[in-house]
């Protein structure tokens, strides 16, 4: 089964390491917009509301898409934190994702490229140990056959990473299928050829 998608967040997730004395602390969660990466942020910033800094990071879409991004170095020197953990989520093949790094400071100075190394670094290691989910645009669609075609219509289905939601038996077999986006045309396509014309596919209308 393909998968037509990209992996994400399945949620919450922190990593903790100590360097040089200062404790960082790398919160994760998902953020399907900039709104809720907000909350996120704003939920680790309260929750250690004593830390010298909680420097953050987020891309609120596919992976590498820079259209819905944000960072801040919170106190730090420019460009020391937020910008290494921005480039460390843009590289990282996990989209819909928000970081924070929280610091204790711990006595001694890291330097800029310490503190650079540092909050990538804590980026990398919550990467390295995040549970992701496979996150697939879908069209939800109905497909009508007569009913020697619906072995080989649930064959083309599987095939396309399309599923199956409900099944209506009358005269005919209509079935709802979740398909995913640029599997569509295709869906379309195989069910012309395959039953001569005879079945269709018709896109549910959304709800007003």
């Amino acid at each position: 089964m393909p998968q037509d998608g990209y992996e994400v967040p399945s949620g919450f997730h922190r990593v903790e390491e100590v360097i040089r004395g200062s404790r960082f602390i790398t919160t994760v969660d998902r953020a399907r917009s900039e709104e809720e990466a907000r909350r996120h942020i704003d939920a680790v910033r309260g929750e250690f509301a004593d830390a010298t800094h909680n420097c953050w990071a987020y891309v609120a879409g596919p992976p590498g898409d820079t259209a819905r991004i944000g960072m801040s170095d919170d106190g730090e020197p420019h460009g020391t934190a937020g910008r290494p953990m921005l480039e460390t989520l843009l590289h990282g093949e996990v989209g819909e994702i928000c970081a924070v790094v929280t610091r204790y400071y711990g006595g001694t100075k890291l330097g800029r490229g310490g503190l650079g190394r540092a909050y990538a670094g804590g980026v990398n290691l919550a990467l390295a140990s995040l549970p992701t989910i496979l996150r697939v645009d879908r069209t939800r669609v109905w497909v009508e056959v007569a009913y020697p075609a619906v072995d080989p219509l649930l064959r083309h289905l599987d095939e396309l990473g399309a599923v199956k939601e409900e099944e209506v038996y009358g005269a005919r077999v209509r079935l709802l299928v979740a398909v995913p986006d640029r599997a569509l045309d295709d869906l379309i396509r195989r069910v012309a050829d395959w039953t001569a014309g005879d079945g269709w596919v018709e896109k549910v209308r959304p709800r007003p």
